[in-house]
């Protein structure tokens, strides 16, 4: 048992604090994936858009630009991608709205900030099996 004085009283420590962390022991919980997740798939919706951007604007340059991006889009590959894209996209929407309901005051204890993250993971596989729909 370890003693450290803390300003006029004495603590009892089981055992020392570690000093360094083994990320890859840390267990997070399903909240904090759904906010890491967040970030993520708005870095992939901010890349998406210069992608998408191109393609739109090389689609409206002449007739021939739209037969290229018809042809480059009619690949399984970048059916896969417009479908991830549609993904990224719903799930940034869907978990910002969380977001935003939780800087309210909504959804901020434990129960129901877990519950928040289900309902919102089902209303992405709601969307995302929509999109994949749109893209088929």
């Amino acid at each position: 048992m370890l003693l450290i004085k803390l300003s006029e009283q004495n603590v009892k420590v089981k055992k020392p604090r570690p000093v360094n962390l083994n990320l890859q022991t840390i267990r997070f919980p399903l909240t904090a994936i759904a906010s890491i997740l967040h970030r993520v798939s708005g870095v992939i919706t901010f890349v998406a858009v210069a992608i998408l951007l191109w393609l739109l604007n090389l689609s409206l340059s002449s007739p021939e630009g739209f037969t290229t991006v018809v042809s480059v889009t009619d690949s399984v590959v970048v059916t896969l991608v417009l479908w991830g894209i549609l993904t990224a996209l719903f799930y940034h929407i869907v978990l910002g709205i969380r977001h935003l309901l939780m800087d309210f005051g909504y959804f901020e204890e434990m129960e129901t900030g877990l519950a928040s993250t289900k309902v919102s993971f089902v209303i992405v596989a709601i969307l995302s099996v929509f999109a994949g729909v749109l893209v088929w």
